[in-house]
């Protein structure tokens, strides 16, 4: 035989019905290894490599999953921002290796029904939502009718999203407990308090500082930054929602002629490796994206294979630099 053109002719060259040699293309165990090994090498020796589309027609699915990062543009969000691009290197190489496409989408979730009609699409054989921003109860809406997805962000109790994130809570204790240590009186909450991450960073944070009788001032904006921190009782001590946030609140320090750590001390969120990359090298609550990155791909191809799957909730961890 010239050429394989099909399944069907590397059947008949190789004696075995059309199915087997499918099956064992596709390295099924109900097909013995010899004969897989040996089907295997009658395709690479003739330089056959089996339809995508058309197997992924027959069996109904698509070969991709969906990565949907919903962004408010109102708000500055960009897909840029260094958390982003971190966890989507690492989604991308845990799909990679196992098989599958990703299909980025950056949606502005405004208005109802935006998830919905990504997930009506047919593009996608399952997504992965990277963050929450303030509509969990309209993801969980959601979650409840469609369960191949898998969320970044918070968790809470009874939700139906099945979720990958860090304790937001324990996180924004520790954060708060080491500027309480290094004998910050002042702490500012940097970020929005809306997102339920953002508000469970700051629940941890405004617990421990209240529990030492210290004041809290939550800072939502660049003008409330710029405001608070030219007056006379500015604080001495700087919580920020991310890396990303304790990065620009450094710079505008900077800005305003104060020193970090001498007068202002900065701890961040995330853990990035943008934090050895300033100057100086920023304290931060590292919430484990890597291996938050392969929980999400696991839980999302096992939802797609039909099994259940329960939330992931990672421990944070206090990496010390020179902001603090």
């Amino acid at each position: 035989m010239d050429r394989i053109r099909n399944i069907k002719d590397l059947a008949v060259l190789a004696g075995v019905s059309a199915g087997t040699v499918s099956r064992a293309l596709a390295g099924s165990e109900l097909i013995s290894l010899k004969t897989r090994e040996r089907i295997k090498a009658l395709a690479d020796h003739h330089g056959f490599r089996p339809n995508a589309l058309a197997r992924n027609l027959r069996i109904q699915r698509t070969g991709a999953v969906g990565v949907v990062v919903p962004l408010k543009s109102a708000k500055g969000e960009q897909l840029s921002d260094p958390f982003f691009i971190a966890m989507l290197g690492m989604v991308a190489d845990g799909l990679t290796d196992r098989g599958y496409d990703l299909l980025l989408s950056r949606v502005s979730a405004t208005g109802e029904g935006w998830l919905d009609q990504f997930i009506g699409s047919g593009r996608v054989d399952g997504v992965l939502l990277i963050g929450q921003q303030d509509m969990h109860e309209a993801i969980d809406a959601v979650a409840s009718r469609y369960r191949p997805m898998v969320v970044w962000g918070g968790h809470v109790a009874g939700q139906q999203s099945c979720v990958v994130g860090s304790d937001n809570v324990v996180g924004g204790r520790l954060a708060a407990e080491h500027l309480l240590e290094r004998g910050c009186r002042h702490i500012a909450f940097v970020g929005d308090p809306g997102p339920l991450e953002s508000s469970q960073r700051l629940s941890g944070a405004r617990a421990a500082i209240e529990a030492a009788g210290m004041r809290l001032t939550v800072i939502p904006d660049r003008e409330t930054f710029r405001a608070t921190f030219a007056g006379g009782e500015r604080p001495d001590g700087i919580f920020a929602c991310s890396d990303m946030l304790a990065v620009n609140c450094i710079v505008g320090l900077g800005n305003a002629g104060l020193r970090v750590p001498d007068d202002v001390r900065v701890v961040g969120y995330d853990g990035l490796g943008i934090c050895e990359q300033v100057a100086p090298r920023l304290s931060t609550i590292d919430q484990q994206v890597e291996a938050g990155a392969r929980h999400l791909v696991d839980l999302l191809l096992r939802r797609i294979g039909g099994e259940d799957t329960e939330s992931v909730v990672l421990e944070p961890r206090l990496e010390v630099r020179d902001s603090t």
